[in-house]
């Protein structure tokens, strides 16, 4: 009965299988070979649960069977459970070391949890065994791949289409490492290749549209998105994929949301899928849902899951220790350390002045170069060389040509991959390298997670962790980080004098400004504003804002234009909360010079948490127009207190909702006590929070403790910058 078992195995009827094993077995219940063959048939058939039980008491009876441990572990791996599966793996290797199958297998599970580094020295063994198979080497470029690798992979790849050409597999790994490079026409043509050899291959459309995107052709990224949800409806990917690019590309709130919300009903726990569907939703003050959505994104946070972009979830964390969590998510999984050669302090003692660099990918007329080009512009050139690292693209701004005018060097990177960016980051022998995009924008971590330069910083476009051992320090103020929460920062925090947020003392306000009626704004009554991004605002804290319209008679509330369905919704959400949706005012966008001119017709700013006006909050204060805020409990719901601080306003600062709404209706309904606050703000134009030069030094005093720190061999440790 036991060879008629294997009998049926070999002809796949597995069914038949278990029940001639199950005869064996009872007539020699601790017949081991029949135990264990049956579990093969029940994972076979499926039925992974019941094989593993199979194995373990087989296992049980002789914990020496290799063929055991083994099958045990495909089972495990079947029901994604790969950490176990590694862990049977490594006991049948223990028994067979030389047997290939066994490291192969290990290999593939160790790529389930991206272990990729383990997972290549597993296919090493068998490659130094002399072993030469296209499979292997597919899964040994991937894993070459995971780790950064893409060069090598891409020869480990070609080997492997050496030996088999028609391997679907090989030609997506291939795609992969194309696309880490940078090749991304040849990127295409792989998938294109993966497609003829798959023409129904869901997951190779998607892959196809992400490079079309990458490539900025979308309608046809699109058309491959459509393709792959034809050939699979309810692929999680496409329709995760597809309505990113509905949204960054197309600005089609309705089919963003759709198209995320039936991802996630194809997969609850579809990586950062709930975290952008609340993001969109915010972006439209779509805030169905609100509270529940943002305690399960806190929650999976907490959990360790992939819930959640970092930059989405600092508009709804008031945790720094769930910020730092998030951030820690997104780093391992995204762009994790890999190897760099060491850099040589002996080599860079007499280098002469400090080489920064700061790399950014808004290089334009943008909030963060906004605030920042008179700080490149008054650095001590005697002392310091700037160099920009540039990872966007000019946009004939007037903005544009004073920052090309304030570096020593301009070096592009947004054509090259991170591997080919950090190699010349690194051979023009770049000292400091600032971090001004973060998780922000057009970021680029994938070059500070390959070390190009011996001190590496965070500063301006992330407020929070990045989470990522690779960033030494990170630039802040004793407001937004106190020294109770260090902690809660993978980089050393160094405290800058003041405000840590640079603000430029040649920014222009237009001479001709607007008047009310030419802003849709009434002759007389209050005006309340907010000019921060839509996905800043929580429900919370619009209930705030009507209970204080409420309170001020024939005020109204100026909000900046976004995309729709916004200005819709807050009208209802108005109504809904008994005021008049004409008492809201939607600005449109204008020049920075403009937008700075129209404040003047606003009377009070009133800020948000858990998410501080950064530039709007400067932008106001520049302009003469008092902020009142609410002091939040996390770096970017303190920025507005950092500021206020700074300027000598400390009274605008509200410890708590009710005192912050409190405080805002009484400068609406007592005109002296505005005017004082206004006059106040209008002398706070020379004190150090404008005061561009004071900034630039302190900076600069911080990075030359960083660098003769590094220079001595010292490793980073936090300090704070006595004010000048």
């Amino acid at each position: 009965m036991f060879n008629r078992g294997v009998a049926l195995s070999d002809l796949e009827r597995y069914e038949d299988a278990v029940d001639a094993y199950g005869r064996t077995l009872t007539l020699q219940p601790e017949f081991v070979s029949a135990i264990v063959n049956r579990g093969a048939a029940l994972s076979a058939l499926g039925r992974h649960d019941d094989a593993i039980a199979d194995y373990d008491k087989a296992l049980k009876m002789q914990p020496s069977n290799t063929l055991a441990h083994f099958n045990r572990g495909l089972a495990l791996r079947s029901l994604g459970r790969s950490a176990e599966a590694v862990e049977s793996h490594a006991r049948a290797i223990a028994l067979e070391p030389t047997n290939p199958e066994l490291h192969y297998n290990q290999g593939i599970a160790l790529l389930d949890l991206k272990r990729a580094q383990e997972a290549l020295a597993a296919f090493d063994a068998i490659v130094a065994a002399g072993v030469r198979d296209a499979e292997l080497l597919t899964n040994r470029g991937l894993a070459l791949q995971m780790l950064g690798r893409a060069d090598d992979a891409l020869v480990t790849l070609e080997d492997a289409l050496a030996l088999d050409s028609q391997i679907a597999g090989t030609w997506v790994n291939r795609g992969l490492a194309l696309r880490d490079l940078g090749r991304l026409d040849e990127a295409l043509a792989s998938f294109d290749m993966v497609l003829t050899l798959a023409p129904g291959s869901a997951s190779a459309w998607v892959s196809r549209a992400a490079i079309l995107h990458a490539m900025k052709r979308d309608d046809e990224a699109l058309e491959s998105f459509d393709k792959a949800l034809a050939a699979t409806p309810g692929h999680a990917d496409a329709l995760a994929g597809r309505a990113h690019l509905l949204w960054t590309a197309r600005q089609d709130f309705a089919g963003a949301v759709a198209g995320l919300e039936k991802a996630l009903r194809q997969e609850p726990d579809y990586p950062y899928a709930l975290g952008e569907l609340l993001h969109v939703k915010m972006y439209g003050a779509d805030w169905t849902g609100f509270d529940a959505a943002r305690d399960r994104v806190i929650a999976g946070v907490r959990a360790g899951k992939r819930i959640a972009p970092p930059f989405m979830f600092q508009a709804v964390a008031d945790s720094p220790a769930d910020l730092q969590a998030c951030s820690r998510i997104w780093a391992r999984d995204k762009y994790p350390q890999l190897p760099s050669a060491p850099h040589d302090p002996a080599a860079r003692k007499d280098a002469g002045k400090i080489r920064i660099g700061y790399l950014s990918g808004e290089f334009r007329d943008q909030a963060t170069q906004i605030l920042m080009a008179g700080i490149y512009e008054k650095h001590d050139r005697e002392k310091f060389e700037l160099v920009a690292i540039d990872n966007g693209a000019g946009d004939g701004s007037p903005m544009r040509a004073r920052l090309e005018k304030a570096f020593d060097e301009w070096l592009d990177i947004g054509a090259l991959s991170d591997t080919e960016a950090a190699a010349q980051i690194r051979a023009a022998n770049i000292d400091i390298l600032v971090n001004l995009n973060g998780y922000f924008g057009a970021a680029r971590m994938g070059v500070f997670a390959r070390r190009p330069a011996p001190v590496q910083v965070n500063y301006l476009g992330f407020p929070a962790t990045l989470g990522a051992p690779y960033m030494d320090y990170i630039l802040a103020d004793a407001v937004v980080i106190p020294d109770a929460e260090k902690p809660f920062y993978d980089e050393q925090v160094v405290h800058l004098p003041g405000s840590y947020q640079a603000n430029d003392d040649r920014r222009v306000i237009a001479e001709a400004g607007l008047t009310r009626a030419q802003a849709g704004l009434p002759e007389k009554g209050f005006v309340f504003c907010n000019f921060n991004q839509s996905y800043k605002l929580t429900p919370a804290v619009f209930a705030s804002w009507m209970r204080i319209l409420k309170q001020v008679d024939g005020s109204v509330l100026w909000l900046l234009e976004t995309r729709q369905p916004f200005a819709d919704n807050v009208r209802k959400a108005a109504q809904a909360a008994g005021i008049a949706g004409d008492r809201i005012v939607i600005a449109h966008d204008l020049t920075n010079a403009q937008h700075l001119a129209r404040l003047k017709l606003a009377d009070l700013f009133l800020d948000e948490t858990p998410y501080n006006a950064h530039t709007t909050a400067s932008d106001a204060l520049w302009s003469g127009l008092p902020l009142v805020t609410c002091r939040g409990t996390t770096f970017p719901g303190r920025v507005a207190a950092s500021l206020l601080t700074a300027a000598g306003l400390p009274e605008l600062i509200a410890e708590n909702p009710a005192d912050y709404e409190k405080l805002a209706v009484t400068l609406a309904g007592d005109a002296a006590a505005l005017k004082t606050v206004k006059d106040k703000l209008a002398k706070a134009r020379s004190s150090a929070l404008f005061d561009t030069a004071r900034a630039c030094r302190a900076i600069e005093a911080a990075y030359a403790r960083m660098w003769q720190a590094w220079l001595a061999g010292k490793a980073p440790e936090g300090f704070a910058v006595a004010d000048a």
